[in-house]
C-alpha cells in the first residue's frame, strides 16, 4: 500500500499547482463512452487534466506463457519473414485426420480398385494475417510413429515440436487473396480451402491396410499419428488460420474401382478431424533485429511502446503522480494508447493492429495479476465489458494523415476508489492475449482466479504505440473531475 500522509506537503501542493497548470482547459480528449453523464468542463465546478504515464517494455516467456488451443479454436501455419518493428514469426500445424471406425474404403478389396487418382489434403482457411498476395509454400510432413501426439493432451503453442518424417506432399504460389474463391473439384464446390496434393503412395499406402487397422482407432494410431504442415520459412509475409472442425478440413482420397457390371465408378472419401483427432499448433517469434529487440532490457521510460498477440509482448505503466492527485470526484479517467504509425512497405499497411487490448494490474501484496478493480467487469449472463472497458481501438488519423488506432482504456472506478483510499496504486501492464488469467473480485470483495478470454484468435495483431513520453502521441492519463 502506497504511504499517502504526505499527500498535501508543500513540495507536493507545488507539484499539483503545476500539474493543474498544464492540465487544466478545456475539454480536448473526445469522450465517446458515456459522454452524456460527462459534465461539461467549465473550470468552474467541473476540470479535465492529463497526467503523464512512464512505460517499460517487456516480452513473455514460456514461464509466464501457459498458453493452449482447444481443438474449436483458430490454427496457424505460415512464415513471417519481414516485419521491421516485431520480427519473425513461423507457425506450424499439427493434426489428424481419421475415418469413422469401424471402416471400409467403398471398394471393399483393394484388389477391384483400377487406380487412386489423386490424395488431397484439405484444410478450412478462415483468415490472413499478414501479406495476403504475397505467395506462400507449404509442405506436409508425416509425423513421426515414435511421438507421442494423442487427443486427449493438450500443448502449450511455444513448445510443442514433434519429430517429423518424410515428405508427403507440398504446394507453391498459394495467394492468400485467394482462398475465399470457390473450388472445384469432383462432388466438392467449395470457398476457403487450402488444397494440398499428396504423393500417390502415401494414398496406397493407407487404402492397403489390412482391414483390422480400421477396425478401432488405437490400431490406426500404431499406422499413422497425423500431419504437419510447415512453411517454406523463406521470403513469405503472412500467416494463414484454420478450421480444424470445419467442414471443408480432411483428407480426401479420390478413386475409381470396378464394382460389378459398372467397371469403372469413380469415387471420393473422406478422413476427418473428429473428437479423437489430436491436434497443436507452434508459434515461434524471433525479434533479432527488430525494433521492438532495442527497446528490451532498459532501465529508464520508454517513448515508443510494442505490443504483440500471443505469443507475444507487453508494456508496464507507472503512474506515480496520480500520488499527488487530491480526492476529488472523478467523472471519467481513461489511459489514452495511440498507434504511432510505421510507414516502412512491409509494416503497419499489412500487418493490422490486434482485435482487442488489455489492461491489468499488478498486486504487489499477493505477487499477481489481478484484473482492474471495478472497471473490468466479467457479468456471468453476457461476459467481459471488452466495449465499456474501452478494449476495441478507434480508427482515426494522424498528425500526417496516416490510419492509426486509439484506445482509451476506461479506469474511472479504479482511479476514484484509489482516491478515496480504498485500493493501492497498481503498476499496471498492457498487453494484447488471447486469454488471461488474473485474480478477479466476482463478489466485490473476494479474490478468485480466473481465465479471461481476451482475444479470439493467437498469433494474429501488433502495433507500436507511443510510450509515455513520446514527442507527439504520447501515452496519458486524461481525468474529468470536478471538486467535492
Amino acid at each position: 500500500m502506497f504511504s499517502r500522509a504526505n499527500l498535501f506537503s508543500l513540495a507536493a501542493i507545488s507539484s499539483f499547482i503545476v500539474l493543474l497548470t498544464y492540465g487544466c482547459q478545456k475539454i480536448n480528449e473526445a469522450t465517446t463512452l458515456g459522454g452524456d453523464l460527462i459534465p461539461a468542463v467549465d473550470n468552474v465546478n467541473t476540470f479535465d487534466t492529463t497526467i503523464s504515464v512512464q512505460t517499460y517494455n517487456g516480452l513473455f516467456s514460456i514461464l509466464d506463457d501457459s498458453t493452449m488451443l482447444s481443438r474449436t479454436d483458430e490454427h496457424f501455419a505460415g512464415h513471417i519473414s519481414n516485419d521491421p518493428l516485431f520480427g519473425t514469426t513461423n507457425a506450424t500445424l499439427y493434426l489428424e485426420l481419421k475415418p469413422v471406425f469401424p471402416y471400409t474404403f467403398s471398394f471393399g478389396n483393394v484388389d477391384s480398385l483400377l487406380g487412386l487418382d489423386s490424395v488431397v489434403l484439405v484444410m478450412s482457411y478462415t483468415s490472413t494475417f499478414g501479406d495476403s498476395l504475397s505467395p506462400m509454400s507449404f509442405s506436409v510432413k508425416e509425423i513421426s510413429q515414435s511421438t507421442d501426439f494423442r487427443y486427449d493432451s493438450n500443448y502449450l503453442i511455444r513448445s510443442n515440436t514433434f519429430a517429423l518424417g518424410s515428405t508427403l506432399g507440398s504446394k507453391n504460389g498459394i495467394i492468400p487473396a485467394r482462398l475465399s474463391d470457390s473450388v472445384k473439384a469432383f462432388r466438392d464446390t467449395t470457398a476457403k480451402q487450402l488444397r494440398i496434393p499428396l504423393d500417390n503412395s502415401f494414398g496406397m499406402r493407407l487404402m492397403s491396410y489390412d482391414p483390422t487397422i480400421y477396425a478401432t482407432d488405437s490400431a490406426f494410431r500404431t499406422q499413422f499419428k497425423g500431419f504437419a504442415i510447415v512453411p517454406s520459412a523463406s521470403t513469405e509475409n503472412a500467416l494463414l488460420g484454420f478450421d480444424l472442425t470445419g467442414a471443408n478440413t480432411k483428407l480426401a482420397f479420390y478413386y475409381h474401382y470396378k464394382n460389378g457390371a459398372v467397371t469403372d465408378t469413380s469415387v471420393v472419401d473422406y478422413f476427418s478431424f473428429s473428437s479423437t483427432s489430436a491436434h497443436a499448433n507452434l508459434i515461434e517469434r524471433d525479434y533479432s533485429g527488430s525494433q521492438l529487440a532495442s527497446y528490451q532490457g532498459g532501465t529508464t521510460p520508454d517513448d515508443l511502446v510494442f505490443i504483440e498477440n500471443t505469443p507475444g509482448s507487453f508494456a508496464t505503466i507507472k503512474i506515480p503522480d496520480l500520488k499527488l492527485f487530491p480526492n476529488r470526484i472523478i467523472h471519467r479517467a481513461e489511459l489514452i494508447a495511440e498507434q504511432v504509425y510505421d510507414p516502412s512497405p512491409s509494416s503497419d499497411n499489412i500487418f493490422t493492429a490486434p482485435q482487442r487490448l488489455y489492461l491489468d494490474a499488478y498486486d504487489s501484496i499477493k505477487h499477481d495479476f489481478r484484473a482492474i478493480p471495478y472497471d473490468f467487469i466479467l457479468d456471468p449472463t453476457v461476459g467481459p465489458n471488452y466495449t465499456s472497458f474501452g478494449m476495441y481501438g478507434k480508427k482515426t488519423n494522424d498528425g500526417n494523415g496516416n490510419p492509426i488506432t486509439i484506445w482509451k482504456l476506461n479506469v474511472t472506478r479504479y482511479v476514484q476508489n484509489y482516491l478515496t483510499r480504498r485500493e493501492s496504486l497498481y503498476d499496471l501492464r498492457l498487453y494484447s492475449p488471447y486469454t488471461a488469467f488474473d485474480l478477479y473480485r466476482s463478489d466485490g470483495v473476494s479474490d478468485v482466479a480466473r481465465y479471461i478470454a481476451i482475444n479470439d484468435q493467437v498469433a494474429s495483431g501488433r502495433v507500436r504505440l507511443g510510450g509515455g513520453n513520446h514527442p507527439s502521441q504520447r501515452m496519458r492519463l486524461h481525468i474529468v473531475y470536478s471538486r467535492l
